[in-house]
Protein backbone atom coordinates (compact mmCIF):
# COMPACT_ATOMS: atom_id res chain seq x y z
CA UNK A 1 0.00 0.00 0.00
CA UNK A 2 1.09 3.62 -0.49
CA UNK A 3 2.53 5.05 2.73
CA UNK A 4 1.88 8.76 3.04
CA UNK A 5 4.18 11.10 4.91
CA UNK A 6 1.30 11.30 7.39
CA UNK A 7 1.34 7.53 7.85
CA UNK A 8 4.99 7.71 8.86
CA UNK A 9 4.57 10.92 10.89
CA UNK A 10 1.43 10.61 13.02
CA UNK A 11 0.47 12.83 15.93
CA UNK A 12 -0.25 10.73 18.99
CA UNK A 13 0.64 10.14 22.62
CA UNK A 14 3.45 8.35 24.40
CA UNK A 15 5.04 6.19 25.39
CA UNK A 16 4.78 3.74 22.47
CA UNK A 17 3.35 3.76 18.97
CA UNK A 18 2.93 -0.03 18.83
CA UNK A 19 1.98 -0.56 22.48
CA UNK A 20 -0.02 2.63 23.17
CA UNK A 21 -1.26 4.20 19.94
CA UNK A 22 -1.76 0.85 18.19
CA UNK A 23 -4.00 -0.69 20.88
CA UNK A 24 -6.02 2.53 21.16
CA UNK A 25 -6.52 2.61 17.39
CA UNK A 26 -7.48 -1.08 17.32
CA UNK A 27 -10.11 -0.57 20.02
CA UNK A 28 -11.63 2.35 18.13
CA UNK A 29 -11.80 0.25 14.97
CA UNK A 30 -13.44 -2.59 16.88
CA UNK A 31 -16.00 -0.21 18.42
CA UNK A 32 -16.90 1.19 14.99
CA UNK A 33 -17.70 -2.34 13.81
CA UNK A 34 -19.55 -3.06 17.04
CA UNK A 35 -21.80 -0.01 16.68
CA UNK A 36 -23.14 -1.32 13.35
CA UNK A 37 -23.53 -4.89 14.52
CA UNK A 38 -20.74 -5.75 12.04
CA UNK A 39 -23.00 -5.05 9.12
CA UNK A 40 -26.14 -6.43 10.74
CA UNK A 41 -24.75 -9.77 11.93
CA UNK A 42 -26.02 -9.10 15.47
CA UNK A 43 -27.96 -6.52 17.46
CA UNK A 44 -25.56 -4.02 19.07
CA UNK A 45 -28.07 -3.43 21.85
CA UNK A 46 -27.60 -7.03 22.96
CA UNK A 47 -23.95 -6.40 23.87
CA UNK A 48 -23.61 -6.63 27.65
CA UNK A 49 -19.87 -6.93 28.24
CA UNK A 50 -16.52 -6.27 26.54
CA UNK A 51 -13.38 -8.33 27.13
CA UNK A 52 -9.81 -7.72 25.96
CA UNK A 53 -6.67 -9.87 26.11
CA UNK A 54 -3.13 -8.78 25.23
CA UNK A 55 -0.56 -11.27 23.97
CA UNK A 56 3.16 -11.57 23.23
CA UNK A 57 5.14 -8.35 23.61
CA UNK A 58 1.94 -6.46 24.43
CA UNK A 59 1.54 -8.70 27.48
CA UNK A 60 5.17 -8.71 28.62
CA UNK A 61 5.76 -4.96 28.35
CA UNK A 62 2.20 -3.68 28.19
CA UNK A 63 2.14 -2.28 31.71
CA UNK A 64 5.34 -0.32 31.17
CA UNK A 65 4.10 0.92 27.80
CA UNK A 66 0.67 1.90 29.23
CA UNK A 67 -1.13 -0.52 26.90
CA UNK A 68 -3.86 -1.06 29.50
CA UNK A 69 -4.42 2.69 29.77
CA UNK A 70 -4.50 2.96 25.98
CA UNK A 71 -7.13 0.22 25.70
CA UNK A 72 -9.32 1.94 28.26
CA UNK A 73 -8.90 5.35 26.64
CA UNK A 74 -9.95 3.83 23.32
CA UNK A 75 -13.00 2.26 24.93
CA UNK A 76 -13.84 5.67 26.32
CA UNK A 77 -13.67 7.12 22.80
CA UNK A 78 -10.40 9.07 22.97
CA UNK A 79 -8.44 9.45 19.72
CA UNK A 80 -4.62 9.10 19.85
CA UNK A 81 -4.07 12.55 18.35
CA UNK A 82 -6.50 14.37 20.65
CA UNK A 83 -6.21 13.26 24.28
CA UNK A 84 -7.05 15.83 26.94
CA UNK A 85 -4.92 14.53 29.82
CA UNK A 86 -7.07 15.91 32.65
CA UNK A 87 -10.33 14.70 31.08
CA UNK A 88 -8.78 11.31 30.34
CA UNK A 89 -7.65 10.83 33.94
CA UNK A 90 -11.09 11.78 35.25
CA UNK A 91 -12.90 9.37 32.95
CA UNK A 92 -10.44 6.56 33.70
CA UNK A 93 -11.07 7.02 37.42
CA UNK A 94 -14.82 6.91 36.78
CA UNK A 95 -14.48 3.74 34.70
CA UNK A 96 -12.55 1.98 37.47
CA UNK A 97 -15.32 2.90 39.88
CA UNK A 98 -18.40 2.24 37.74
CA UNK A 99 -17.00 -0.62 35.61
CA UNK A 100 -19.41 0.55 32.92
CA UNK A 101 -18.94 1.98 29.43
CA UNK A 102 -21.43 3.87 27.32
CA UNK A 103 -20.83 2.80 23.73
CA UNK A 104 -22.35 4.18 20.55
CA UNK A 105 -25.02 1.82 19.26
CA UNK A 106 -24.76 -0.42 22.31
CA UNK A 107 -25.65 1.76 25.28
CA UNK A 108 -24.38 0.79 28.73
CA UNK A 109 -21.90 -2.09 28.63
CA UNK A 110 -20.01 -3.84 31.43
CA UNK A 111 -16.22 -3.54 31.45
CA UNK A 112 -14.24 -4.26 34.61
CA UNK A 113 -10.62 -3.21 34.03
CA UNK A 114 -9.40 -5.69 36.63
CA UNK A 115 -11.25 -8.71 35.23
CA UNK A 116 -11.94 -7.93 31.59
CA UNK A 117 -8.49 -6.70 30.53
CA UNK A 118 -6.11 -9.67 30.63
CA UNK A 119 -2.34 -9.81 30.07
CA UNK A 120 -1.76 -13.28 28.65
CA UNK A 121 1.85 -14.34 29.29
CA UNK A 122 1.56 -17.54 27.30
CA UNK A 123 2.97 -17.99 23.77
CA UNK A 124 2.49 -15.07 21.40
CA UNK A 125 -0.22 -15.32 18.77
CA UNK A 126 1.01 -16.95 15.59
CA UNK A 127 0.89 -14.02 13.16
CA UNK A 128 2.68 -11.30 15.15
CA UNK A 129 4.09 -10.72 18.60
CA UNK A 130 1.82 -7.71 19.24
CA UNK A 131 -1.59 -9.41 19.35
CA UNK A 132 -4.90 -8.33 20.89
CA UNK A 133 -8.20 -10.17 21.16
CA UNK A 134 -11.47 -8.26 21.58
CA UNK A 135 -14.86 -9.82 22.29
CA UNK A 136 -18.40 -8.54 22.77
CA UNK A 137 -20.56 -10.82 24.94
CA UNK A 138 -24.31 -11.08 25.45
CA UNK A 139 -25.96 -11.15 28.92
CA UNK A 140 -25.36 -14.93 29.11
CA UNK A 141 -21.65 -14.55 28.41
CA UNK A 142 -21.89 -15.88 24.86
CA UNK A 143 -19.77 -14.24 22.19
CA UNK A 144 -21.68 -12.02 19.79
CA UNK A 145 -18.66 -10.69 17.96
CA UNK A 146 -14.92 -11.20 18.38
CA UNK A 147 -11.80 -10.41 16.39
CA UNK A 148 -8.04 -10.38 16.71
CA UNK A 149 -5.94 -7.32 15.96
CA UNK A 150 -2.20 -6.87 15.58
CA UNK A 151 -0.19 -3.72 16.24
CA UNK A 152 2.50 -4.01 13.58
CA UNK A 153 4.64 -0.98 14.45
CA UNK A 154 4.46 2.79 14.13
CA UNK A 155 0.83 2.86 15.26
CA UNK A 156 -0.34 0.73 12.31
CA UNK A 157 -2.90 -1.98 13.12
CA UNK A 158 -4.32 -4.87 11.11
CA UNK A 159 -7.04 -7.41 11.76
CA UNK A 160 -6.19 -11.09 11.63
CA UNK A 161 -7.88 -11.32 8.23
CA UNK A 162 -5.92 -8.36 6.88
CA UNK A 163 -2.60 -9.65 8.16
CA UNK A 164 -3.25 -13.13 6.80
CA UNK A 165 -4.11 -11.69 3.40
CA UNK A 166 -1.05 -9.44 3.30
CA UNK A 167 1.69 -10.22 0.82
CA UNK A 168 3.98 -13.04 1.92
CA UNK A 169 7.49 -11.74 2.49
CA UNK A 170 8.94 -8.27 2.02
CA UNK A 171 9.81 -6.47 -1.17
CA UNK A 172 6.68 -7.02 -3.25
CA UNK A 173 6.54 -4.56 -6.12
CA UNK A 174 3.87 -1.94 -5.53
CA UNK A 175 4.04 -0.40 -9.00
CA UNK A 176 0.74 -1.77 -10.36
CA UNK A 177 -1.27 -0.84 -7.27
CA UNK A 178 0.19 2.66 -7.07
CA UNK A 179 -0.11 3.42 -10.76
CA UNK A 180 -3.74 2.29 -10.66
CA UNK A 181 -4.39 4.85 -7.93
CA UNK A 182 -2.53 7.50 -9.91
CA UNK A 183 0.66 8.15 -7.98
CA UNK A 184 3.20 9.44 -10.50
CA UNK A 185 6.26 8.00 -8.72
CA UNK A 186 5.29 4.59 -7.27
CA UNK A 187 8.70 3.45 -6.06
CA UNK A 188 8.72 0.35 -3.88
CA UNK A 189 12.46 0.12 -3.25
CA UNK A 190 15.41 2.50 -3.11
CA UNK A 191 16.82 1.40 -6.47
CA UNK A 192 13.49 2.17 -8.11
CA UNK A 193 13.37 5.51 -6.30
CA UNK A 194 16.78 6.45 -7.70
CA UNK A 195 15.83 5.35 -11.23
CA UNK A 196 12.64 7.41 -11.16
CA UNK A 197 14.53 10.41 -9.83
CA UNK A 198 17.13 10.14 -12.59
CA UNK A 199 14.46 9.78 -15.29
CA UNK A 200 12.35 12.69 -14.03
CA UNK A 201 15.12 14.98 -12.88
CA UNK A 202 13.29 15.36 -9.54
CA UNK A 203 14.57 15.04 -6.01
CA UNK A 204 13.24 12.41 -3.62
CA UNK A 205 11.30 15.14 -1.82
CA UNK A 206 9.81 16.44 -5.06
CA UNK A 207 8.67 12.95 -6.09
CA UNK A 208 7.18 12.39 -2.65
CA UNK A 209 5.46 15.77 -2.84
CA UNK A 210 3.95 14.91 -6.23
CA UNK A 211 2.60 11.63 -4.83
CA UNK A 212 1.10 13.37 -1.79
CA UNK A 213 -0.55 16.08 -3.88
CA UNK A 214 -2.54 13.43 -5.75
CA UNK A 215 -4.49 12.88 -2.53
CA UNK A 216 -4.20 16.15 -0.62
CA UNK A 217 -3.71 18.81 -3.27
CA UNK A 218 -0.98 21.42 -3.53
CA UNK A 219 -2.60 23.79 -1.02
CA UNK A 220 -3.30 21.36 1.82
CA UNK A 221 0.03 19.53 1.85
CA UNK A 222 2.14 22.46 3.16
CA UNK A 223 -0.38 23.06 5.94
CA UNK A 224 -0.27 19.42 7.00
CA UNK A 225 3.54 19.36 6.93
CA UNK A 226 3.64 22.55 8.99
CA UNK A 227 1.29 20.99 11.55
CA UNK A 228 3.61 18.00 11.93
CA UNK A 229 6.64 20.19 12.44
CA UNK A 230 4.80 22.43 14.95
CA UNK A 231 3.98 19.42 17.12
CA UNK A 232 7.56 18.12 16.84
CA UNK A 233 9.06 21.49 17.75
CA UNK A 234 6.52 22.04 20.51
CA UNK A 235 7.46 18.68 21.98
CA UNK A 236 11.13 19.69 22.01
CA UNK A 237 10.27 22.98 23.71
CA UNK A 238 8.18 21.28 26.42
CA UNK A 239 10.89 18.72 27.03
CA UNK A 240 13.54 21.43 27.41
CA UNK A 241 11.57 23.11 30.20
CA UNK A 242 10.18 20.19 32.22
CA UNK A 243 11.91 18.72 35.25
CA UNK A 244 11.22 15.99 37.77
CA UNK A 245 10.98 12.21 37.82
CA UNK A 246 9.48 10.24 34.93
CA UNK A 247 6.57 7.93 35.79
CA UNK A 248 6.77 4.15 35.91
CA UNK A 249 8.89 3.26 38.92
CA UNK A 250 12.46 3.48 37.59
CA UNK A 251 12.82 6.93 39.16
CA UNK A 252 14.56 8.22 36.03
CA UNK A 253 15.24 11.93 36.34
CA UNK A 254 14.55 14.26 33.44
CA UNK A 255 17.87 15.66 32.25
CA UNK A 256 17.13 17.62 29.07
CA UNK A 257 16.25 20.87 30.84
CA UNK A 258 19.45 21.00 32.91
CA UNK A 259 21.65 20.04 29.95
CA UNK A 260 19.97 22.71 27.83
CA UNK A 261 20.62 25.41 30.42
CA UNK A 262 24.24 24.33 30.66
CA UNK A 263 24.70 24.43 26.90
CA UNK A 264 23.22 27.92 26.70
CA UNK A 265 25.58 29.08 29.44
CA UNK A 266 28.59 27.60 27.68
CA UNK A 267 27.58 29.22 24.39
CA UNK A 268 27.17 32.63 26.02
CA UNK A 269 30.51 32.26 27.76
CA UNK A 270 32.31 31.05 24.64
CA UNK A 271 33.37 27.92 26.53
CA UNK A 272 31.78 25.25 24.35
CA UNK A 273 33.96 22.41 23.16
CA UNK A 274 34.10 21.61 19.41
CA UNK A 275 31.90 18.55 19.99
CA UNK A 276 29.09 20.65 21.51
CA UNK A 277 26.97 20.14 18.39
CA UNK A 278 26.59 16.52 19.46
CA UNK A 279 25.32 17.74 22.83
CA UNK A 280 22.73 19.97 21.16
CA UNK A 281 21.54 17.08 18.99
CA UNK A 282 21.32 14.77 21.98
CA UNK A 283 19.44 17.22 24.18
CA UNK A 284 16.83 17.92 21.49
CA UNK A 285 16.23 14.19 21.05
CA UNK A 286 16.21 13.51 24.78
CA UNK A 287 13.68 16.30 25.32
CA UNK A 288 11.26 14.57 22.95
CA UNK A 289 11.73 11.14 24.44
CA UNK A 290 11.37 12.37 27.99
CA UNK A 291 8.04 13.84 26.91
CA UNK A 292 7.17 10.53 25.26
CA UNK A 293 8.04 8.62 28.44
CA UNK A 294 5.71 10.95 30.34
CA UNK A 295 2.82 10.07 28.00
CA UNK A 296 2.70 13.49 26.36
CA UNK A 297 1.91 14.37 22.74
CA UNK A 298 4.57 13.31 20.24
CA UNK A 299 4.88 12.49 16.54
CA UNK A 300 5.71 8.93 15.51
CA UNK A 301 8.96 9.23 13.60
CA UNK A 302 8.48 6.46 12.55
CA UNK A 303 7.62 5.15 16.06
CA UNK A 304 7.23 6.69 19.50
CA UNK A 305 10.28 4.88 20.83
CA UNK A 306 12.31 6.62 18.11
CA UNK A 307 10.32 9.86 18.11
CA UNK A 308 13.24 12.09 19.05
CA UNK A 309 15.65 11.46 16.19
CA UNK A 310 14.00 13.23 13.23
CA UNK A 311 12.77 16.25 15.25
CA UNK A 312 16.23 16.66 16.79
CA UNK A 313 17.90 16.65 13.39
CA UNK A 314 15.37 19.13 11.99
CA UNK A 315 15.87 21.43 14.99
CA UNK A 316 19.64 21.09 14.54
CA UNK A 317 19.25 21.97 10.85
CA UNK A 318 17.11 25.01 11.61
CA UNK A 319 19.16 26.43 14.49
CA UNK A 320 22.73 25.35 13.71
CA UNK A 321 23.19 24.72 9.98
CA UNK A 322 24.36 27.39 7.53
CA UNK A 323 21.73 28.30 4.94
CA UNK A 324 18.77 26.60 6.66
CA UNK A 325 15.33 27.52 5.27
CA UNK A 326 11.72 26.75 6.09
CA UNK A 327 11.50 24.88 2.78
CA UNK A 328 14.41 22.75 3.93
CA UNK A 329 12.31 21.48 6.84
CA UNK A 330 9.69 20.22 4.40
CA UNK A 331 12.47 18.62 2.35
CA UNK A 332 13.62 16.72 5.43
CA UNK A 333 10.10 15.57 6.29
CA UNK A 334 9.29 14.44 2.74
CA UNK A 335 12.63 12.72 2.14
CA UNK A 336 12.61 11.07 5.55
CA UNK A 337 9.08 9.75 5.04
CA UNK A 338 10.10 8.23 1.70
CA UNK A 339 12.93 6.33 3.39
CA UNK A 340 10.72 5.31 6.30
CA UNK A 341 8.08 4.00 3.93
CA UNK A 342 10.64 1.88 2.10
CA UNK A 343 11.93 0.40 5.35
CA UNK A 344 8.44 -0.39 6.64
CA UNK A 345 7.39 -1.95 3.33
CA UNK A 346 10.51 -4.03 2.82
CA UNK A 347 11.43 -4.85 6.42
CA UNK A 348 9.98 -3.41 9.63
CA UNK A 349 9.86 -0.36 11.88
CA UNK A 350 8.72 -2.43 14.86
CA UNK A 351 10.98 -3.14 17.82
CA UNK A 352 8.84 -6.16 18.64
CA UNK A 353 9.60 -7.59 15.19
CA UNK A 354 13.21 -6.61 14.54
CA UNK A 355 14.61 -4.93 17.65
CA UNK A 356 15.64 -1.31 18.04
CA UNK A 357 17.52 -1.39 14.74
CA UNK A 358 14.02 -1.16 13.24
CA UNK A 359 13.08 1.83 15.38
CA UNK A 360 16.04 4.10 16.14
CA UNK A 361 17.98 2.63 13.20
CA UNK A 362 15.14 3.46 10.81
CA UNK A 363 14.68 6.91 12.33
CA UNK A 364 18.40 7.64 11.97
CA UNK A 365 18.34 6.56 8.33
CA UNK A 366 15.31 8.75 7.68
CA UNK A 367 16.86 11.78 9.36
CA UNK A 368 20.21 11.27 7.60
CA UNK A 369 18.63 11.21 4.16
CA UNK A 370 16.44 14.19 4.95
CA UNK A 371 19.28 16.34 6.27
CA UNK A 372 21.52 15.37 3.36
CA UNK A 373 18.82 16.45 0.91
CA UNK A 374 18.12 19.72 2.74
CA UNK A 375 21.83 20.57 2.64
CA UNK A 376 21.89 20.19 -1.12
CA UNK A 377 22.70 16.51 -1.47
CA UNK A 378 21.71 14.57 -4.57
CA UNK A 379 19.31 11.63 -4.50
CA UNK A 380 22.28 9.28 -4.57
CA UNK A 381 23.92 11.06 -1.65
CA UNK A 382 20.67 11.00 0.35
CA UNK A 383 20.26 7.27 -0.30
CA UNK A 384 23.88 6.79 0.75
CA UNK A 385 23.28 8.77 3.96
CA UNK A 386 20.33 6.56 4.84
CA UNK A 387 22.38 3.42 4.22
CA UNK A 388 25.28 4.62 6.36
CA UNK A 389 22.99 5.46 9.29
CA UNK A 390 21.03 2.20 9.12
CA UNK A 391 24.13 0.07 8.60
CA UNK A 392 25.60 1.22 11.87
CA UNK A 393 22.50 0.35 13.87
CA UNK A 394 22.30 -3.24 12.59
CA UNK A 395 21.83 -5.79 15.36
CA UNK A 396 20.61 -3.28 17.95
CA UNK A 397 18.26 -4.99 20.39
CA UNK A 398 15.08 -3.61 21.94
CA UNK A 399 15.49 -4.27 25.67
CA UNK A 400 13.62 -1.59 27.65
CA UNK A 401 14.13 -1.88 31.40
CA UNK A 402 10.83 -2.72 33.15
CA UNK A 403 9.11 -2.32 29.78
CA UNK A 404 9.37 1.45 30.09
CA UNK A 405 10.45 3.57 27.13
CA UNK A 406 13.16 5.22 29.21
CA UNK A 407 16.34 3.15 29.66
CA UNK A 408 18.09 2.91 27.21
CA UNK A 409 15.54 4.51 24.89
CA UNK A 410 15.92 8.19 25.79
CA UNK A 411 19.71 8.35 25.34
CA UNK A 412 19.52 6.00 22.36
CA UNK A 413 17.52 8.63 20.45
CA UNK A 414 20.29 11.14 21.09
CA UNK A 415 22.85 8.74 19.68
CA UNK A 416 20.62 8.04 16.67
CA UNK A 417 20.43 11.76 15.91
CA UNK A 418 24.21 12.12 16.17
CA UNK A 419 24.74 9.18 13.81
CA UNK A 420 22.23 10.67 11.37
CA UNK A 421 24.12 13.95 11.10
CA UNK A 422 27.44 12.14 10.79
CA UNK A 423 26.00 9.89 8.07
CA UNK A 424 24.63 12.88 6.14
CA UNK A 425 27.99 14.64 6.37
CA UNK A 426 29.92 11.59 5.16
CA UNK A 427 27.53 11.16 2.25
CA UNK A 428 27.85 14.84 1.28
CA UNK A 429 31.63 14.38 1.08
CA UNK A 430 31.07 11.65 -1.52
CA UNK A 431 29.40 11.60 -4.91
CA UNK A 432 26.58 9.18 -4.07
CA UNK A 433 28.32 6.06 -5.27
CA UNK A 434 28.96 3.49 -2.55
CA UNK A 435 29.45 -0.22 -2.05
CA UNK A 436 26.32 -1.32 -0.12
CA UNK A 437 22.95 -0.22 -1.57
CA UNK A 438 20.25 0.88 0.86
CA UNK A 439 17.95 -1.91 -0.33
CA UNK A 440 20.51 -4.53 0.66
CA UNK A 441 21.01 -2.90 4.04
CA UNK A 442 17.24 -2.89 4.65
CA UNK A 443 17.08 -6.58 3.77
CA UNK A 444 20.00 -7.27 6.11
CA UNK A 445 18.12 -5.50 8.91
CA UNK A 446 15.07 -7.66 8.23
CA UNK A 447 17.10 -10.88 8.25
CA UNK A 448 18.91 -9.84 11.41
CA UNK A 449 15.60 -9.12 13.10
CA UNK A 450 14.18 -12.48 12.12
CA UNK A 451 17.26 -14.23 13.55
CA UNK A 452 17.19 -12.19 16.77
CA UNK A 453 15.87 -14.02 19.85
CA UNK A 454 12.47 -12.90 21.11
CA UNK A 455 13.93 -11.88 24.45
CA UNK A 456 15.72 -9.06 22.63
CA UNK A 457 12.63 -7.80 20.83
CA UNK A 458 10.63 -5.59 23.22
CA UNK A 459 9.77 -8.30 25.73
CA UNK A 460 12.12 -7.03 28.47
CA UNK A 461 13.30 -10.62 28.95
CA UNK A 462 16.91 -10.05 27.89
CA UNK A 463 19.72 -7.55 27.48
CA UNK A 464 19.78 -4.45 29.66
CA UNK A 465 16.29 -5.26 30.93
CA UNK A 466 17.60 -8.17 32.99
CA UNK A 467 21.03 -6.80 33.88
CA UNK A 468 20.09 -4.23 36.47
CA UNK A 469 22.27 -2.73 39.20
CA UNK A 470 22.03 -4.62 42.48
CA UNK A 471 22.89 -1.71 44.72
Amino acid sequence: MFLSVFDIFKIGIGPSSSHTMGPMTAVLHFLDRLATGEGGRFDPLSVARITVSLHGSLAFTGKGHASDRAIMLGLLGFQPDAVDADLADAQLAQLHESKTLTLEGCGAVRFDPEADLVFDFGPALSLHTNGMKFAALDPDGQSLFADTYYSVGGGFVMTETELTAADEGPGADLREEKEAIGYPYPFGCAAEMLRMGAASGLSIAAMKRANEEVVLGAEVLPERLDAIWRVMDGCIERGLTQEGILPGGLNVKRRASAIHRRLIGQAEGNSQQPHANNDWLAVYAMAVNEENAAGSQVVTSPTNGAAGVVPAVIRYYRDHCVGATREGIDTILLTASAIGGLIKHNASISGAECGCQAEVGSASAMAAAGLCAALGGSNGQAENAAEIALEHHLGMTCDPVMGLVQVPCIERNGMGAIKAVNAASLALHGDGTHFMPLDNCIETMRQTGMDMGDRYKETSLGGLAVNLPEC
